[in-house]
């Protein structure tokens, strides 16, 4: 009996022992996944002595390095806590242009890191009339809109310069800007030259929203929503236009531009297939109009006769909400070879002919209808595609520098003139971030910016040609 007693209790402290173990490590998981007091912790971090700030829930370590710094061969200073050890390799310099993880191990617990740096802007900050410019450190640009019928032959320039740094012309110098200007930035005795456009939009512009819902107030899908908010702040001509009005004969004579932003669902509605709606959307292209499809729209270059039938997109794909998911990597795009189209004018890039769009840690639904050219379709590359489609790729995903693997920005026809079609197709193009399944906000996308100055110039490249 004793024997029998003792052997209940040996397997009693056994379940107990793994009930404890695992409540433990749920206990070490609830900030997400890090132990903030672990061992294995950096304490401390710095690159040419400054500091990072360091996030012990996520192992984000970001650091802001003066204007001119060379962050592309650093010895960092590391400081881990007693007894940790790392693999990162401080026996050389390191290249932090682009992130840089390592990992801390303190016995049997280890945590993960990622060291951001960025070196600080020379120009914080560039407004005419309150108007703020999009500055692009990568290809030295100072890029802005300013209202319908602004004067731009005597404009005078805010300029908010990081210490230690002079410009030249100096702030609140009246400049015309009818043409480009040229701003000589000077710090430690070096000078770098700055490319500063100023435009203004195609005077009379009339673009108009296409969209499922009888009116403006009764679009509900949140990304088109804050699609053709913005487009009804920033462009005076814009306008509502519903499919059914366009197959009721809606006069479509004085709209520049039609821009459909479809992202409510894989497959477009029935409505858009209607012989009368298509018939008119044709003659309207035939008689000069402009189309700009973006998200699940770009498919529609197919009923349309844009591209040969059956050479429309063919990797159609995305989640819708509740699914989704939140990524640690930003996604952007490569136009490389395309540097100096004028739709690309102004993006902040992070090398050239690069550009980010959608921020990492951001929810994100991924609706992309691009054309995926190695396996499928035949294309086998970019020129393939083009020899096929009768268009021009403009994009692909940020590490396809010869553009032969997707094609997620493109125009039509592929002709010197009357390019009046653009498609923008990637997941990556999202203008509203939902919230992620378990209902927390998603953090705002710091690229939005990329998003809404493409959208612009592609409008505005449309209206012109």
């Amino acid at each position: 009996m004793r024997k029998l007693i003792n052997t209940y209790w040996v397997k009693v402290a056994a379940v107990l022992a793994i009930v404890f173990v695992f409540t433990a490590c749920e206990n070490s998981f609830e900030n997400g996944g890090f132990d903030v007091n672990s061992p294995s912790n950096v304490t401390s971090f710095k690159t040419n002595g400054v500091a990072g700030t360091i996030d012990q829930k996520t192992g984000a370590i970001n650091i802001t390095m003066p204007y001119g710094s060379d962050i592309t061969a650093v010895k960092p200073e590391i400081v881990l806590a007693e007894g940790a050890t790392s693999n990162l390799d401080l026996s050389a310099p390191i290249n932090f242009a682009n992130p840089v993880k390592f990992r801390v191990v303190n016995g049997n617990l280890y945590k993960d890191y990622t060291v951001t740096t960025v070196v600080s802007s020379p120009i914080k900050s560039f407004t005419i009339n309150g108007v703020a410019a999009t500055i692009n450190d990568v290809s030295k640009t100072i890029t802005m809109t300013l209202p319908e019928n602004t004067n731009l032959t005597a404009l005078q320039p805010v300029i908010v310069l990081t210490e230690g740094v002079s410009i030249s012309p100096v702030s609140g110098t009246t400049i015309d800007f009818s043409n480009s200007v040229t701003f000589v930035v000077t710090s430690n005795g070096k000078s770098v030259n700055y490319t500063a456009n100023v435009g203004v939009p195609v005077a009379g512009l009339v673009v108009a929203f296409l969209g499922t819902a009888a009116t403006r107030s009764g679009i509900t899908n949140m990304d088109e929503v804050a699609a053709s908010n913005w487009l009804f702040d920033n462009f005076p001509g814009a306008r509502y236009i519903s499919f059914e009005s366009v197959l009721n004969g809606a006069d479509l004579s004085d709209v520049n531009v039609i821009w459909w932003h479809f992202d409510s669902a894989a497959n477009l509605p029935s409505v858009a297939y209607n012989p009368a709606v298509t018939t008119a959307l044709k003659n309207f292209r035939t008689s000069g109009g402009n189309l700009l499809l973006t998200s699940f729209a770009s498919q529609y270059v197919d009923a349309l006769g844009i591209v040969p039938s059956g050479k429309g997109p063919n990797n159609v794909f995305g989640d819708f909400p509740p699914n989704g998911n939140v990524d640690g990597n930003s996604w952007g795009m490569s136009f490389v070879g395309h540097e100096n189209h004028p739709i690309f004018q102004g993006l902040t890039t992070f090398e050239a002919g690069k550009a980010n769009l959608l921020q990492g840690g951001t929810f994100r639904l991924n609706h992309t209808a691009w054309w995926f050219l190695p396996e499928w379709g035949g294309y086998g590359n970019g020129e393939g595609w083009r020899n096929q489609t009768g268009g021009t790729n403009l994009a692909s995903e940020a590490w396809d520098n010869n553009l032969d693997g997707r094609v997620t920005i493109a125009e039509f026809p592929n002709t010197a003139t009357d390019k009046n079609v653009i498609v923008i197709s990637m997941g990556a193009y999202d203008w509203y971030n939902e919230a992620n399944s378990s209902g927390v906000p998603s953090q705002s996308n710091e690229f939005i910016t990329n998003i809404k100055l493409l959208t612009q110039n592609s409008i505005n490249y449309l209206a012109e040609k």
